[in-house]
């Protein structure tokens, strides 16, 4: 397997940036357009390209199944106009493969039936997708994906149950780990010890409920106690649930589900004089809150663990793509989802340029072009390790902590680390 790697600065300026793509000489030259079948042209060495589903002479097809109008709405806008900025940004230097990125955006509205109807709609006609959001939605496909349809997805879900798939590909920790690190900060710096109880407010379903374990595999190895709080995603108000962890005296609360049920619990604990740190796992915050009444809950002991650095943060790679978002879209909202989207994205499009160069531009080709990523630094503050689909790319997890006067309305509390219990943790 060849070592795929780059420095940060070098990352910076051929992601952000996007000034020196560079596009791989293999574009098929005979009559055939190499689409659903396997065809195939010329590439530029002289030997033959192999293509399948969404591969033509002209266009490389990609699909992006996202949330513009459910929970997730603010981050599935970001995440889209992200990918749509890159994708533009990767056509304007020449494409990959001597040919255009095409994406092909579906809002499912984090409906299942809609996740599942347009996956199927999409899948004959793409060759890898950018964004797929919601763990349940991509779990449900998982097996149809291992199985026949093999187009690697980069999901927009952190779920270890995605874990095995050479196709199904996170960009960061799982959220069991991302939670184990969430507790170890907790310990560390706000003095959480033996015999404590952290309330977790989590969504039924494979996000909250792997989250879950991850809660209760460092409560059992801390001495601490779980008190748990199961809701569902179209729940909005927290009032019952945080009523019963202030009657338990809880010392934290974990969140483990969309922003507005982490401004409901943050909001309803001020209220009732619950004045415990609150942390969330990644989605699990809309810099939009900060414009509400919520904001004040929020900018006092409310955290976020995540796997990559702000939008707002001033170092190269946000600072350049956040100028760029901008530029695109004057009147957007910078938020975390900005990051993720162009993130994902950008993976994709280099296991392309690497499949192009081995001349395999077929979804088999792509996957294990994607596994050659084994030292990937996409200039966010983690470097990743896509080689092994047992394991997460990364253990890390930055803290983060809301601040009303920074772009995308998060700063860095703690920098990325990974706990030992994180380390130790069993994943099968």
């Amino acid at each position: 397997m060849r070592k795929r790697s780059a420095s940060s600065a070098a990352v910076a300026a051929a992601t952000v940036l996007a000034l020196a793509l560079t596009a791989c000489s293999s574009k098929a030259e005979d009559d055939n357009p190499g689409g659903g079948n396997g065809g195939g042209g010329d590439a530029g060495d002289g030997e033959s390209l192999a293509t399948g589903p969404g591969v033509t002479d002209d266009t490389i097809a990609l699909g992006a199944l996202t949330d513009m109008t459910g929970p997730y709405a603010t981050l599935g806008v970001s995440i889209t106009q992200a990918q749509q900025l890159y994708v533009k940004q990767v056509n304007e230097e020449g494409g990959i493969c001597e040919r255009d990125l095409e994406l092909t955006t579906r809002d499912h509205g984090y409906d299942a039936s809609q996740a599942i109807s347009a996956y199927n709609e999409l899948e004959p006609n793409v060759l890898a997708y950018t964004q797929f959001i919601g763990s349940p939605f991509v779990t449900a496909v998982k097996d149809q994906v291992d199985s026949t349809d093999h187009a690697v997805i980069v999901a927009q879900a952190w779920t270890a149950a995605l874990l095995g798939s050479e196709y199904i590909h996170m960009v960061g920790s799982t959220y069991d780990v991302e939670t184990i690190n969430a507790i170890d900060f907790l310990v560390d710096e706000k003095g959480l010890s033996e015999g404590d109880t952290i309330g977790h407010v989590y969504f039924e379903g494979d996000y909250g409920e792997n989250a879950l374990e991850g809660a209760r595999y460092a409560a059992e190895e801390l001495g601490l106690s779980i008190s748990e709080q199961q809701i569902k995603p179209t729940d909005e108000d927290m009032t019952a649930q945080v009523g019963t962890l202030a009657r338990e005296g809880v010392s934290a609360i974990i969140v483990s589900a969309g922003p507005r049920q982490a401004a409901s619990v943050a909001g309803v604990a001020a209220a009732a004089g619950l004045n415990v740190p609150i942390i969330g796992n990644n989605s699990a915050f809309a810099p939009q809150l900060l414009a509400t009444d919520a904001a004040p809950a929020l900018l006092n002991e409310f955290y976020i663990a995540a796997p990559t650095l702000p939008i707002g943060s001033d170092e190269e790679g946000p600072s350049s793509l956040a100028e760029a978002y901008l530029e695109e879209y004057p009147d957007a909202t910078l938020d975390n989802g900005v990051v993720a989207g162009w993130n994902a994205a950008r993976l994709v499009a280099d296991a392309l340029r690497i499949a192009c160069d081995d001349n395999d531009l077929t979804r088999e080709g792509v996957a294990a072009a994607m596994q050659e990523l084994n030292d990937y630094d996409n200039a966010f503050g983690i470097v990743h390790d896509f080689s092994d689909p047992a394991n997460p790319s990364s253990l890390e997890s930055f803290i983060l902590t809301p601040d009303a006067d920074t772009p995308g309305g998060l700063v860095v509390e703690r920098e990325a680390f990974v706990s030992e219990l994180a380390e130790s943790f069993p994943r099968e």
